[in-house]
């Protein structure tokens, strides 16, 4: 039986997630499909949802661009590419960017939309929905990363808060160097006093055990034993023997942040425990991969989609295209035990990431997208694809599918590929978003504008 929906999305990220949440509320309902080779990148992102951080410089200044720690998007190592000055309101800035940049082409209202959408999809999960300005969050290199909607378990670590905060970091959990982070975090300037301390975590754990191990110990409350002071020991819930051992370094500081581990499934209830042991407001600092808050994300969009309807196949490869002879595209084709089957829907979504995320692949012949064959515009000469300064403004950064006003990817002459395909997120061209901190954004108001572009097509 031949595989049908009305709207396939290739791509399951937070673009592909959204199209397809955005297709299925629009009126496609059940005949929505999303399509993923491998488990989201979600996984290995921060959970930070980015909108526009910095503003893009032109070429001629690029070079003095300061250094940061990561975030989302498996662009984590090149926030050092980012200005020193992030912007206070990101909208502000959006008629200021190229007319090629994906923001200019869904207009500032399919950004908000975007958010919007992620707002009600995500619930109590985030904040920073209640204005325009993006948040400072501290990233667990000690950086200040400027953002627009952050997680709930991050909200007390602002670093608009001039709480004096204790951060406490773990002897095993060798990512998250707690004293460096405070000192590099007084060194940019944070309006408190800001200490840190590496503690051993309560219980009996591996030395080479995961965050996820830690996070599940606490959501359960699981009984371990504590080494107190004396040298005694006491065996007591995960939560109280964490906070115990947390008290005797808490001093003056009205805030505790800890590496992003409390709890997978139920964080809010994880650091209510701790507060109220504490006396104090717990925060989670974000961190690289695997990361909680970035679970916790998937979760949550995966949720929403299931509840819209939405059907997701995954684990084989898309490998091609088959189209009709009026050159629409009529079905992918998903290698699978080494045949190839044909999924056939009305709309398509391409939503398989960049660079980075393999939605782009290059080699010495050039640079392509893999699946549709759609046009990627780059130099011809490899050395015109990046700068001499590791910190440059490199032209790959910017390599992507270019589109029309509706997302359509164009050919050489400047018409659409297809007329029933259209691309959202990093696969799309003209922004940086590892500089410009718009990686999510960009997802959010592409995703949503195929997604809902897709399914009134089907519609109509």
């Amino acid at each position: 039986m031949a595989i049908e929906d009305d709207v396939l999305v290739v791509g399951g990220g937070i673009a592909g997630m959204t199209a397809a949440l955005a297709a299925a509320r629009e009126g496609a309902g059940g005949r929505v499909r999303v399509l993923s080779h491998k488990d989201s990148t979600l996984k290995s992102a921060s959970g930070l949802i980015d909108v526009l951080g910095y503003a893009p410089r032109p070429a001629a200044s690029a070079a003095g661009r300061g250094a940061g720690d990561g975030q989302s998007h498996g662009a984590d190592d090149a926030e050092n590419r980012a200005p020193e000055t992030p912007l206070s309101n990101p909208f502000d800035a959006i008629p200021d960017l190229p007319d090629s940049h994906p923001y200019r082409i869904v207009g500032e209202a399919g950004v908000r939309e975007g958010l919007a959408l992620f707002d009600d999809a995500t619930g109590d999960l985030y904040r920073g929905g209640h204005t325009d300005r993006n948040a400072l969050v501290p990233t667990h290199g000690g950086r200040v990363k400027p953002t627009a909607r952050y997680p709930a378990s991050a909200a007390a670590g602002l670093a608009s808060d001039d709480r004096d905060a204790l951060l406490v970091g773990f002897e095993t959990v060798t990512d998250f160097d707690a004293p460096l982070v405070a000192d590099h975090l007084e060194s940019v300037g944070v309006p408190f006093d800001a200490e840190g301390v590496t503690l051993r975590f309560p219980g009996g754990f591996r030395a080479d055990a995961k965050l996820t191990r830690f996070a599940d110990a606490l959501d359960a409350n699981e009984r371990v034993e504590r080494v107190g002071g004396a040298g005694y020991t006491e065996t007591l819930p995960a939560r109280e023997a964490l906070a115990e051992t947390v008290k005797d370094h808490l001093g003056d500081a009205e805030r505790v942040g800890f590496p992003a581990l409390l709890g997978q499934h139920a964080p809010a209830e994880v650091r209510a425990d701790l507060e109220a042991e504490l006396g104090a407001a717990v925060f989670e600092v974000p961190m690289g991969p695997p990361s909680l808050p970035g679970m916790r994300l998937e979760g949550a969009l995966v949720a929403a989609c299931r509840e819209a309807g939405v059907r997701f196949t995954t684990g084989n490869p898309a490998v091609g295209y088959e189209t009709d002879s009026s050159g629409r595209v009529r079905a992918v084709r998903v290698e699978r035990n080494g045949a190839a089957i044909p999924f056939h829907a009305d709309q398509f979504v391409l939503a398989t990431g960049g660079l980075v995320g393999k939605g782009i692949d290059s080699d010495r012949e050039g640079v392509r997208e893999p699946i549709f064959d759609c046009r990627v515009a780059h130099p011809s000469d490899r050395y015109d694809w990046f700068e001499d300064d590791a910190f440059g403004d490199h032209a790959f950064a910017r390599f992507g599918v270019e589109v029309d006003g509706e997302l359509r990817p164009l050919d050489a002459r400047g018409g659409s590929e297809f007329p029933n395909l259209r691309a959202a997120g990093a696969v799309l061209g003209g922004h940086d978003f590892a500089a410009e901190k718009s990686g999510a954004g960009v997802s959010l108001a592409t995703g949503r504008f195929a997604g809902r572009t897709a399914a009134k097509e089907v519609r109509d």
